[in-house]
């Protein structure tokens, strides 16, 4: 017998979950400036995050999906993609996309229940969340198989969790991207809980990472909660793409500090202790840790930036609920390219009724 293929899953880390360096660090990590801006950014999402919790639990606000745990996964991939780069979301990048420029009214408009801040002029051609699982998984093959028709020098990013893996269109996706080697970077938040299924129970697989291999591509796992590996690991698969030398997995190692949603609770299927110490690996404090050692953060600047980011948030807060809503005849204008007569008149109808004593009952 003859072995006839072999492969390996690399894992990249460099700082430990005590913010110490685990190996040397790449150049570009001996100055301050991108992990201070990687530290803010997540002090940012992370307050934002509480705060919309905050407005769930007092009504102001649908549903949410929080990004608890996955703060570095959304800053790098935010300060790396260009402008051009096209980003197919999942419902727990609302980070990432603020980050490409979404306003955060925008942002919230969304999670509040109005369809505008899926249409923000902001958000360029990328995509709009996905809450089906997995399906943007295709939608981003299908667009860098348009850009690589175009011979265009771009790359698709999408981003979805562990339990996606596990659908038929995550690997049909991964087919397709080896098959046709597609500039399009999949990465996996394996934040270890599909809603109530562990990781554990989800794949026999060492590594979702692995999944690659099949499909003929590039997969690596990385600590998700170190900002210096993932930025090491997104620059070059992003070079990878934009150079048409096809598509990479990368699996993120992180943990969902959160409840799956807002209409979740966490604690009828996991441990306190299994929560207890992932919060131990999380990436702010081990960033904030290995800023202070290097005499890159202080006291001072933390007081003085969480105070401006929560004027910030409150600015768009504002904005969100100052908005007008929603015209109800959006319910019907975009059901069709040529409007049926029989929803004419139910057009019109909506409008009459919405009208300041207008007949509710008609």
């Amino acid at each position: 017998m003859e072995t006839v293929f072999q492969a390996q899953i690399s894992y990249n880390q460099f700082l430990s979950a005590a913010g110490t360096p685990l190996q040397a660090l790449p150049e570009w990590a001996g100055k301050p400036d991108i992990l201070v801006r990687y530290y803010r950014n997540m002090v940012q999402l992370r307050q934002l995050d509480n705060k919309i919790i905050a407005l769930q639990r007092t009504g102001q606000m649908g549903t949410y999906a929080s990004l608890l745990g996955a703060e570095a996964i959304e800053v790098v991939l935010g300060e790396l993609m260009l402008s051009d780069d096209v980003l197919v979301p999942y419902y727990r990048n609302h980070g990432l996309q603020m980050l490409r420029g979404l306003p955060l009214a925008d942002m919230l408009s969304y999670w509040g229940g109005d369809e505008r801040g899926s249409a923000s002029a902001t958000m360029a051609q990328d995509f709009p969340n996905a809450v089906p699982i997995a399906t943007q998984a295709l939608h981003a093959a299908g667009v860098a198989t348009a850009i690589k028709i175009r011979g265009e020098k771009r790359a698709v990013v999408t981003v979805c969790g562990d339990g996606a893996t596990s659908k038929g269109d995550f690997l049909e996706a991964l087919n397709v991207a080896g098959a046709w080697q597609l500039p399009v970077v999949f990465v996996v938040n394996n934040n270890q809980w599909a809603i109530s299924v562990p990781r554990s129970l989800q794949s026999a697989a060492a590594t979702l990472a692995q999944k690659a291999i099949g499909a003929g591509i590039r997969g690596e796992q990385v600590d998700g909660n170190d900002v210096i590996a993932l930025h090491e690991s997104v620059t070059e698969a992003l070079k990878h793409a934009r150079e048409g030398k096809g598509p990479t997995l990368i699996e993120a190692i992180s943990y969902r500090l959160s409840d799956h949603t807002t209409a979740d609770d966490a604690t009828r299927y996991r441990s306190n202790e299994e929560l207890k110490a992932a919060w131990e690996r999380e990436p702010i404090k081990r960033l904030q840790t290995f800023l202070h050692t290097q005499g890159w953060w202080d006291e001072v600047q933390e007081t003085a930036w969480q105070k401006e980011v929560a004027q910030i948030i409150q600015q768009g807060l504002d904005s969100f609920l100052q908005r007008p809503p929603q015209p109800v005849e959006d319910l019907i204008d975009y059901l069709y390219a040529e409007l049926p007569d029989a929803l004419k008149e139910q057009r019109e109808q909506l409008i009459r009724n919405a009208q300041p004593g207008g007949n509710h009952h008609e």
